[in-house]
This record gives C-alpha cells, structure tokens and sequence, in this order.
C-alpha cells in the first residue's frame, strides 16, 4: 500500500509525522512524505521518499509572529496570531494544493496535517482514497477544556465547547473562498460554512498524536477520534555528541536545557542574556539550544554551554529540567524524559501545553513570553529543581509515556480503515 503523508509546520509539527512515517514503512508500506525543504534530510535518514511541499517558507513565517511586533503594538491573543497566521495562508494554497496532488499521485490513502483545511481532503476526493488528520493538538468540541487558542481563560462546559465552533468557523471562514477557488480547478464542488466544523462529526478516524496520560480522550469525543500516544522519531542512530557537550555534562551537576526551538525572536541577544541571569540568580548550570534564532552563542560564562540542537531522546535524560517555548513536539520530548518543564509560550497551542504542564503537577506555573524575567525565570528554575513533588510527578509521568506505542496505535488505525475499504 502507498501512504502519502503532507505535512507543513516547524520542526516540531514535521517531526512526529515522519516517525508515524516511518513505522508504517517498517509494516511494509511505501512512504512518501510532502514537506518544506529544510526537512528533506530528516525524511530521507527515516527512509521516506520525500516530495517539496511548495507554497510557504516556515522560518520566514515563523519570524513574522514571534521576531516581529505587532503594528498596532497591542498583546495579540492567540486567536488574534492565528489569523495572522492564517492570513498567509491564503495565497499560497494553489501551490499547497499541487503539491499535495502530485506527492498522492498514485497513493492508496492521503494523511495530513491542517495544511491549511482541506486542502489534502480535497486532494483525496479528487483521487477518490481515504483522506485522516494526524494531529498533535487536541482540536475538536469538548466541554472539558477551551479551545487551545483561548486557553488563557477558564469557563463552563457549554462556553468551552462554544469556543471550538467560534475558532473553528472563524478561521475556516478565512479560508474557505481560496480553498474552493482553488477545488473549481479540480472540477470539485464547493464546501459549504459547514465543512470543517463538521469534520470532528464526520466518519472518517481522525489521529491525535499526543499521550493519553497526558491530555485523557474527552469523554465527548467520538470513536473516530483515536488518541494514540505520542509519535516520536529515534535521531539517535548513528549520532554522536560532540565531544565538548559530553566534556560540559561530566564536568559537573545535571544542567538546565534551555531553547525556543523553531521561535525567531528580534531580542535573541536580550533574551540570551536574561536566561544567563536567571541561571546565575538560580545558581544552576545551563545548555543553550540555538535553534532558529532565539538564542545566540557568543560568549558565555563558565557554567553555560550552547550547541545549536541535540536529540531530545539523548540530551533530556541528562538534564535536571527544560526551559523551552511549549511547542507539542519538545513538550513531549520533556515529558517522555521524565524532567520538570518550564514553559515559555510564545504563540499559538503553546499556552495550552503550558498550562497542561502545570496542571498535571510536572512544571512550574508557565511564564509567558511577554513577561518574561531574569528574576521570574529563576525562581520557575528554582521550583522546577527543588521541589519533590515537581520531580516525582515528572518522573512517574515520563514512565507512562514511555510504555506506550503511539506509533503502533496509530498504525492499527490506518489499518482499520483501509481494511473496511
């Protein structure tokens, strides 16, 4: 059976979508994944056929959200950022689109991302195979908690489950006449207000690639809504560290991994230089992870060490806590390492995994991103590696994860539908 897989998104979104990629090869399966350039390596080393997904440059979009301010110089809320977001969307659907269409060429069932909505469904319609989402954050109705683009208030059950509808109809409704204009090409009906709304209803699986030990399956969701487990890729294999991390962890207590992942911030000197004072007040030695630019690597002291990125599944376990930008993927990293997070948010799904962390008892309270302290920053770093309670809870947490097969839970999924086909 061929799978295509179309993905777009930072690292973190590409990522786990490779590793289900991967297990699904190892079953037998062709694999082509549809990505942004910058991660054709990764899908090659995972023995994946890799397509270019054209359309949309995630570090140059990236930096649009979290290395620029805002013009009206107000605090955007997270729905605010999506439209933001979603507003670049818009014109690059057509190339979006054909290059989903030629990587499903041929391909017995499409598996996407929102790249934006339905685009990769349409795709499958054209070419009459079996089209699921595989996401990383929980998105349809639940009474149980807000939308993740409103999470930093608290309601009722009935306004929670509102809140998905609001977000959902909003931004589909930003991109609906493109992605229509775009089907009349394919000689494909018009989707109606309704479409992507009704998706969390409709009959087709749709894959949730977090762990139920962490975020448990609302008691609202449907049987077509499979929590699976993380999906989590081994970059380990034929990696060795550089020699002066090994030199820098040896040379003293368990550091603190500090790094924004794929975050492009216009301070990243700033920023550097407060994480350094946070370590200090803390007392504590720290790594710098670079990343795409939220950290710089000029001269540091003694007790801090910058690499611009390691294997999560190696450096974690070695840590004595995460500081980093809550973005599913090194969130999920932290948690499978069993060491208590620190979460910065910057945009998007970040604050709900921040607040999760919080609320499951294996980090400090997060510590948004525009209010961000030297001093505040310190006493998360401090509460994150003294307290027992922080500790064990992330210790216990990181061995549930580590027993589950998200991968092959997933797996099994795809196997249903495609048998009942």
């Amino acid at each position: 059976m061929k799978i295509a897989i179309c993905v777009m998104g930072s690292r973190g979104d590409v990522q786990p979508l490779v590793a289900l990629g991967k297990g699904l090869q190892a079953e037998g399966h062709a694999v082509i994944l549809a990505t942004h350039q910058e991660f054709q390596p990764m899908v090659r080393q995972a023995g994946l056929w890799f397509h270019l997904l054209r359309g949309l440059d995630p570090k140059a979009s990236m930096e649009k959200f979290t290395g620029e301010k805002p013009k009206s110089g107000l605090k955007e809320s997270q729905f605010v950022q999506s439209i933001r977001m979603t507003k670049l969307l818009q014109s690059a659907i057509p190339e979006i689109g054909e290059s989903c269409l030629e990587a499903c060429s041929g391909a017995d069932c499409c598996i996407s991302n929102l790249i934006p909505p339905a685009v990769a469904s349409s795709v499958a319609e054209k070419m009459g195979i079996p089209h699921m989402y595989a996401l990383l954050q929980p998105i349809e109705p639940t009474g149980e908690f807000p939308h993740m683009l409103v999470t930093h208030r608290t309601f009722g059950p009935r306004v929670n489950a509102l809140s998905y509808a609001c977000v959902s109809y909003g931004l589909w409704g930003m991109v609906r006449s493109h992605v229509n204009r775009w089907r009349r090409s394919l000689s494909l009906p018009a989707l109606s207000w309704r479409y992507f709304p009704e998706v969390f209803s409709g009959p087709m699986p749709r894959l949730y690639g977090f762990s139920p030990s962490v975020v448990p399956k609302p008691g609202e969701w449907s049987d077509q809504a499979a929590v699976t487990g993380y999906w989590f890729l081994n970059q380990t294999a034929g990696w060795s560290p550089p020699k002066p991390l090994v030199d820098f962890l040896e040379a003293g207590p368990p550091p603190i991994a500090i790094g924004f992942g794929s975050m492009v911030v216009s301070s990243a000197d700033n920023i550097t230089e407060l994480c350094i004072e946070a370590l200090s007040k803390a007392n504590q030695r720290g790594i710098l992870l670079t990343g795409w630019g939220g950290l710089h690597s000029g001269q540091l002291p003694g007790h801090v060490f910058a690499i611009e990125s390691a294997p999560h599944e190696w450096l974690f376990p070695r840590i004595a806590a995460v500081v980093h930008h809550g973005g599913a993927g090194t969130t999920a990293a932290g948690l499978r390492a069993g060491v208590p997070t620190i979460i910065v948010p910057f945009i998007t799904d970040q604050p709900f995994w921040g607040k999760r962390v919080y609320e499951l008892g294996v980090g400090p309270k997060p510590i948004p991103r525009g209010k961000l302290t030297a001093d505040r920053l310190a006493a998360a770093m401090t509460e994150a590696v003294t307290n027992q309670s922080i500790g064990q809870r992330a210790t216990e947490l990181g061995e549930k994860i580590r027993a589950e097969d998200g991968i092959a839970g997933a797996i099994d999924v795809i196997h249903r539908v495609m048998k009942d086909r």
